[in-house]
């Protein structure tokens, strides 16, 4: 066992003083674990669950022919995108991505995202989980002024 002292050692130094704890760094919040989507099979079929019993908000958002929504981000939800419409376009983190119908997208609080249409209307169901408010959008880039 070692005890520290602060008297002179018989070599006439000073021991070196024992280090302080530095205070941590505030960190981010874990982040939200990747929703568990779950299939069930039933006689007549089969069915997903992308929430159980979790504060979240479902939309069906409608696309026109050709348009496309401001490229945004948002702080405190995650968002999940169904593409229930051939030719939805995903733009997210600055990847381009053509879903396949029924294809699933995560988005993660602060990356960067667009819906679009690559031709026809199109419709997606969007599933947010955390805190949803409308005002929270952080628009980026708008075609329609509102950035």
């Amino acid at each position: 066992m070692t005890v520290k002292t602060d008297a002179p050692s018989q070599t006439g130094s000073r021991p070196e003083p024992a280090a302080r704890p530095q205070p941590e760094a505030p960190s981010e919040p874990a982040p939200r674990p990747e929703p568990d989507v779950e299939t069930e099979r039933r006689p007549w079929g089969s069915f997903e669950r992308f929430t159980l019993n979790e504060p979240s908000t479902v939309k069906i958002i409608h696309v026109a022919a050709g348009q496309r929504l401001s490229l945004q981000r948002h702080r405190d939800r995650d968002e999940m995108w169904v593409a229930l419409d051939p030719g939805a376009v995903f733009e997210v983190a600055g990847r381009r991505i053509l879903p396949e119908v029924g294809e699933r997208v995560l988005i993660r609080a602060g990356d960067t995202h667009r819906l679009g249409s690559d031709g026809p209307p199109v419709r997606v169901m969007e599933i947010a989980f955390g805190h949803f408010d409308e005002d929270d959008i952080e628009r980026l880039e708008d075609e329609y002024g509102r950035a």
